[in-house]
């Protein structure tokens, strides 16, 4: 999930441009076995809307002690500035489905939960919002429009719907990572979205991007308390 604080005070450092279609397939590692596959797929219309479908699955071991089937759709506009998110979610015995309606002309994010087997309202909520804020998935996309080198930091307007914060993200070093995909030479970020700030469970969210124009996200990793253990999403297949 994802005004990022940057050296410049007033303009990003932005120069990557986005690929009209992409469809990125990771595999989910949880306590080292592999428990699920991630497919993330986006679309742009250019400069005005994007499109970001993902879909999350447990496999193997995992899926017999707790099936996950979830998808999150987001549509962004202009600036990647989230429009309107869709996500439903079906994990163990739960099922929910959960909408997020951006209005920027009343400052407010619309949030409402249903859950699917009972047909209850669990949670509606308005929250205010800046003129452009972004949910997790479009925070991810727009930081890979950034150019920002170890050492330096941004600040982006981050919301779940539930909750508007300013989160931010840190260019930490230059790393190397082999995944199913390849080798790639990459600068590691970290995102503090956890620990009371967007999310109040404790955990570290890493994301390595690689160094050149592609800025592809080729490992994902949250570092949770070690009851939890640590879930580790890394590239396996870039289309």
């Amino acid at each position: 999930m994802l005004l990022w604080l940057v050296s410049i005070p007033v303009a990003f450092p932005q120069s990557n441009v986005l690929p009209a279609r992409e469809t990125l397939t990771y595999s989910i590692e949880w306590r080292l076995i592999t428990g699920g596959r991630a497919t993330v797929q986006w679309t742009s219309n250019g400069n005005d809307s994007a499109r970001i479908s993902t879909h999350v699955e447990s496999v193997g071991l995992v899926s017999k002690l707790f099936k996950v089937d979830d998808t999150y759709v987001a549509n962004l506009g202009s600036g990647l500035c989230g429009q309107s998110v869709q996500f439903t979610a079906q994990e163990g015995s739960r099922e929910r489905e959960t909408k997020i309606t951006f209005d920027y002309p009343n400052h407010r994010a619309d949030y409402l939960e249903r859950d699917r087997l009972k047909n209850t309202v669990v949670l509606a909520r308005e929250t205010d919002i800046p003129p452009c804020v972004h949910e997790i998935a479009g925070a991810l996309y727009f930081l890979r429009t950034l150019n920002l080198e170890p050492g330096q930091s941004a600040l982006v307007p981050l919301t779940d719907g539930k909750k508007s914060v300013v989160a931010k993200v840190e260019a930490q070093q230059r790393e190397e990572v082999k995944t199913a995909a390849g080798n790639f030479k990459t600068i590691r970020y970290e995102a503090y979205v956890f620990n009371n700030v967007l999310y109040r469970r404790p955990a570290h969210l890493y994301v390595w991007l690689t160094d050149d124009a592609r800025r592809l996200p080729v490992q994902i990793r949250v570092r949770m308390q070690v009851t939890i253990g640590t879930i580790t999403l890394q590239l396996e297949k870039h289309e």
